[in-house]
């Protein structure tokens, strides 16, 4: 794996070269074993947290940890193209814009025991600009390469916060031309349904049930990439203990498993369709 600056991995997707790579400061991983007309993301799998901001946080490990979507990088690790958050959302969210990335409160809770320093904000909002500016670069070239995209948006959510039932995958297009993408929407929760999880947990799937898809990662790709459509994708944490944090791996594999089935089914059934 390389350790690559920005303008190094933009130079290296302008010449179409394969590469794995951490970005400079280690914020994101991408991964780029061939050029194909689809891309996994997990923009909340990060868990790091820089040691400046330790003492001045109020949430705990745990906290954080309960917020963010672990193993969401693993469930796609397979695929050609992965890019993915190394950071913890709570230092700055990939899924909201720049002037909103960085937060005082989280989940109801304030966050700093005193306001960061520009310095620390500045950085942390210089990482989130990177993100993108990677991002921009990937799907511009894909698009031109194949002429439509598809980004398979991968989250996770808590369930047992819920109090209602709620299912194991939620689809979120309130954001999406859904004239124009439904059939590759219900196309898409349909084969999410079909799962077959360990230890019989149920897999359905749901559109706009817990959440919408009203992040930016969606809505900044959709509003750049008139031929890209992104599939904001969430699993209820039924792959782990969320009280405790403990991750059942059998779970998660068998996840990954059928993603790496499905995920390119969807994608070719999306090139060869007529939009």
């Amino acid at each position: 794996m390389l350790r690559l600056s920005v303008s190094q991995m933009i130079a290296k997707i302008s010449e179409l070269l394969p590469f794995e790579a951490v970005s400079e400061d280690y914020s994101f991983y991408l991964k780029i074993e061939s050029y194909s007309p689809y891309v996994c993301a997990a923009v909340h799998d990060g868990h790091q947290f820089r040691k400046s901001l330790w003492k001045n946080c109020l949430h705990t490990e745990y906290d954080r940890w309960y917020e963010e979507d672990p193993c969401t990088k693993e469930m796609i690790h397979t695929h050609p193209i992965v890019i993915a958050g190394a950071d913890s959302r709570f230092e700055y969210d990939l899924n909201r814009p720049p002037e909103g990335a960085i937060y005082s409160d989280a989940w109801g809770k304030q966050l700093w025991k005193e306001p960061l320093s520009k310095k620390e904000y500045d950085l942390s909002l210089s990482k989130h600009n990177s993100f993108y500016k990677v991002v921009d670069a990937l799907l511009g070239q894909i698009e031109t390469l194949f002429s439509k995209a598809i980004v398979f948006d991968m989250h996770s959510y808590n369930w047992q916060r819920w109090n209602r039932e709620v299912p194991t995958w939620n689809l979120g297009t309130t954001n999406l031309d859904n004239d124009r993408f439904g059939s590759t929407i219900v196309s898409w929760q349909e084969k999410l349904a079909s799962i077959q999880l360990p230890h019989d947990i149920k897999s359905d799937c749901k559109i706009n049930d817990t959440f919408q898809g009203n992040g930016y990662f969606l809505k900044h790709i959709t509003a750049n990439f008139n031929d890209t459509l992104v599939l904001a994708t969430e699993i209820s944490k039924i792959y782990c203990d969320e009280s405790s944090g403990i991750i059942f791996p059998e779970v998660v594999r068998s996840v990954a498993l059928q993603l790496k089935e499905l995920i390119p089914l969807q994608a070719k059934e999306f090139q060869v369709s007529d939009l």
